[in-house]
């Protein structure tokens, strides 16, 4: 049975054990029922495959536990910063295709992984906050108190979130979600999950503090999320959150309520670029089975 190299990266972290694990597999030419395979067994929220291209300096795709999807940026991030360490990538402009498309990474001589997301898209929406307040477990008037204020509103650089703002992080750190409830919630909206916030931050430094559930992905909960918080650097633009002054750069905190507290630097300017540092946390080697004829089980 053929081997592979796997690796747990902890993104948007500056220790081990915190920010946002992803699995990376550098050499990962595998067919899709492999990867989901490897995908599983790793048991992160999402494990990152590089493999060769023909538009770009390299392919990533990406595998939660029980599926594919489009884009990830802790996995990005955590896979060009284990090829800087490993001395594959210099550090420089570097171009992955993605299933949305080619992007630009850029690796600082100080590791930090910066990548450039897609073209933004924000759509605000008229919440129902009784029933996002019960699918999130939030009271309502937390939501509805901000609300008058920050619309609720569906942005994407890639994947789509709702977003949700909160009034305070007594509120959004309290939060119980139904997650069936906001599965449903999510994909009423088209979006990949709910990403809800507050400017009500734990550090002094962060401009907010986020949330991001994702059941329908099969992701209760991520600790701490790339393109949500890209997708939200755009929604706090397109409704003019800070009055016409959008801060060159914006820290976002994130999975401090999953005892793994993350930091996402946010570019909102000619693009959306999203960055952060990584560590690796476990390197190993992992057994893959054989690739599946097809994707249909018999009964």
């Amino acid at each position: 049975m053929q081997t592979r190299r796997a690796l747990l990266v902890d993104a948007f972290a500056t220790e081990p054990l915190s920010g946002n694990a992803a699995g990376v597999v550098p050499d990962g030419d595998l067919d899709a029922s492999q990867m989901r395979a490897v995908a599983r067994e790793l048991a992160v929220s999402e494990t990152a495959f590089v493999g060769p291209s023909s538009d770009a300096d390299r392919r990533l795709r990406f595998f939660t536990p029980t599926r594919e999807v489009d884009l990830c940026g802790h996995a990005t991030v955590a896979a060009h910063a284990h090829l800087h360490e490993d001395g594959v990538l210099d550090a420089g402009t570097h171009t992955v295709e993605t299933n949305v498309g080619v992007l630009d990474v850029e690796i600082a001589e100080d590791g930090t992984v910066w990548m450039t997301q897609e073209p933004p898209t924000v759509e605000t929406v008229d919440l129902d906050y009784d029933r996002a307040g019960e699918a999130l477990g939030v009271d309502p008037a937390a939501l509805r108190d901000v609300g008058q204020d920050l619309s609720s509103a569906v942005a994407s650089t890639g994947l789509p979130y709702l977003v949700v703002p909160v009034n305070f992080l007594e509120h959004l750190g309290g939060a119980d979600p139904d997650f069936a409830a906001v599965e449903a919630l999510a994909d009423e909206y088209d979006a990949a999950g709910v990403y809800a916030f507050t400017f009500d931050a734990l550090a002094a430094d962060s401009t907010l503090h986020g949330r991001m559930f994702a059941p329908g992905l099969g992701i209760p909960e991520d600790p701490v999320t790339g393109t949500a918080s890209g997708a939200c650097g755009a929604y706090l633009r397109h409704v003019d959150a800070f009055e016409g002054d959008l801060p060159e750069e914006m820290t976002f905190e994130q999975g401090h309520f999953l005892d793994r507290p993350g930091r996402v630097r946010v570019r909102v300017g000619e693009t959306v670029r999203v960055g952060g540092r990584a560590v690796t946390s476990l390197d190993g080697s992992l057994a893959v089975p054989p690739a599946a004829d097809d994707d249909i089980v018999e009964a």
